[in-house]
């Protein structure tokens, strides 16, 4: 089993997806065929531990309202949010009993819209088609759209978690953290979502901020201010006056040394501290900060 709903992939909505695979391939990172999302939208994947990198864009707007859950439609909420700007949509949380976990979130007060099943044609490395299977429980949020989560259990880890598909340059392993910029008047709302999923016992406080455990990884919460001191100057089209979202994704990796020199060779221009390495061009990745983490300590 894993921890309770560790954080297992954000979904990085980009307009270029083979443009923007190429730029996190730069970065040491090794990615899976592309494949396709029976709703709509294309995918590309980053596999990590119990945790994936994965990058998003529509290949047919035919589809988009097709697989609902309620009145939340998976193609549809990308293409919205696309058509507004590029960056993490909503985020994926890991579960091995998805009606269990479901059923825990609910009685902390957070709203499940319906459950979606579905497979995705895929081919092993050795060019055998196979479809995997997964259930996801939408966990949508009206209020903060860009923090809505949904729970995701794959019944064919097997055709998910593929060695060959997980050993990236990098050595990258997991998120150690995600960061959530609010501001102010929208942090009591982003911590009762926060003490909704994981429980107020999960919930701990920062300089400027706060945060939450997850079962593999932490929620780091601060406002406009404390992200470009953290990260640097928010790229054109994001404006915290639409609201909460996700802005960075810290990684965790062995060596930071092994991560420098691949950027080093790819000319990416990066800030190196003692305990991560964090990219300023967030427009380069989808409007998201990116850090690889020697640790897993929030920050």
């Amino acid at each position: 089993m894993t921890g309770f709903l560790g954080i297992d992939h954000p979904l990085i909505a980009v307009r270029d997806l083979d443009a923007a695979v190429e730029r996190f391939r730069a970065l040491g990172f090794t990615f899976a065929p592309q494949s396709r999302h029976p709703w709509g939208t294309s995918t590309c994947i980053a596999i990590m531990d119990r945790s994936l990198i994965e990058l998003v864009s529509i290949y047919d707007e035919t589809l988009l309202d097709s697989y609902a859950a309620g009145d939340f439609r998976f193609g549809r909420f990308v293409h919205d949010h696309l058509r507004e700007r590029e960056g993490i949509a909503l985020t994926a949380l890991n579960s091995d009993a998805a009606e269990t976990d479901t059923a825990l979130v609910i009685a902390r007060g957070i709203t499940c819209q319906g459950t979606i099943a579905f497979g995705r044609d895929v081919n092993r490395p050795d060019g055998t088609p196979d479809r995997t299977s997964t259930t996801l429980k939408i966990l949508g949020s009206p209020e903060m759209p860009r923090l809505s989560n949904f729970i995701c259990q794959q019944h064919r880890p097997d055709l998910i978690y593929v060695p060959q598909w997980s050993t990236h340059r990098n050595g990258a392993m997991s998120y150690s953290q995600l960061t959530i910029m609010a501001e102010k008047a929208h942090q009591h709302a982003v911590r009762e979502r926060l003490a909704g999923l994981y429980g107020e016992q999960s919930l701990f406080v920062l300089e400027n901020g706060f945060g939450a455990r997850t079962g593999r990884g932490a929620y780091v919460v601060t406002d406009q201010r404390g992200v470009e001191r953290r990260y640097g100057t928010l790229p054109g089209g994001v404006n915290p006056a639409d609201g909460p979202c996700c802005i960075a994704a810290h990684i965790k990796v062995p060596d930071l040394d092994r991560v420098a020199a691949i950027l080093a060779e790819n000319a990416v221009t990066a800030t190196i501290g003692p305990e991560d390495i964090r990219l300023p061009d967030a427009a380069a990745y989808g409007n998201v900060f990116l850090a690889f983490s020697a640790t897993g300590m929030p920050v």
